[in-house]
């Protein structure tokens, strides 16, 4: 279990447009410096959120965001976010996971390509109530 610590950037972002997911991973970069990430942790994170946030918006119908600074019980500075979305679900998150799978045009390397980036991952998922990814990387780690 992680505790919240105070932030310096949005937390909640709504998802419905392109702008609105290139501000979703502003907020992720300006969370990964406020944490104090390398510059290859920040783009690791920011890379995964883009992901999310383009999922949201195109399978998902749009969403939104909450981004939070956290620290872990051995003092670990980390950044997590939740993207959600109330669009059809995925009928089995474990073949969306996998590489080349995709509903789309895309190349299908989105959501396993995400949960690669972090350290903690979960899906919540089921056709008909939406879709909620929760992510999770430290710093330093």
């Amino acid at each position: 279990m992680a505790d919240s610590i105070s932030p310096s950037f949005p937390e909640e972002l709504a998802i419905a447009t392109d702008a609105d997911v290139v501000r979703a991973r502003q907020a992720v970069r300006a969370a990964t410096v406020a944490a104090g990430f390398s510059l290859v942790e920040q783009t690791k994170l920011v890379t995964a959120a883009s992901e999310l946030a383009r999922n949201c918006l195109v399978h998902g119908g749009g969403g939104r965001i909450r981004v939070q600074l956290v620290r872990s019980p051995v003092g670990r500075a980390g950044v997590r976010m939740v993207v959600e979305d109330t669009g059809p679900g995925i009928p089995d998150v474990e073949t969306a996971l996998s590489d080349g799978y995709t509903t789309g045009t895309g190349l299908g390397f989105g959501l396993g390509g995400a949960r690669r980036l972090v350290h903690d991952f979960e899906v919540d998922s089921a056709p008909g109530r939406g879709t909620t990814v929760t992510a999770v990387r430290w710093a330093g780690r």
